[in-house]
């Protein structure tokens, strides 16, 4: 499966977890609320409050879920 998102906010709902496979050199930037990122062979997890932003490092699966509701883009 292939799942294009055209650019602005994605919407993360309470317990929604958003799985980005093959997603290196991607950023992740929180818009809203507070993010949690999680990649494949990475033993450090990533929090973002509002603001920040990370680049996806590792080839593999990354997790991205938020603290409650939360807003990302990712480019």
């Amino acid at each position: 499966m292939r799942v294009e998102v055209e650019p602005g906010a994605i919407r993360l709902l309470p317990q929604q977890t958003l799985r980005v496979r093959d997603g290196v050199g991607a950023t992740v930037c929180a818009r809203e609320g507070t993010v949690w990122i999680t990649e494949e062979d990475n033993p450090q997890d990533v929090v973002l409050a509002p603001g920040g932003c990370y680049r996806l490092r590792h080839a593999g699966l990354a997790l991205v879920r938020g603290f409650g509701d939360a807003a990302i883009t990712l480019n």
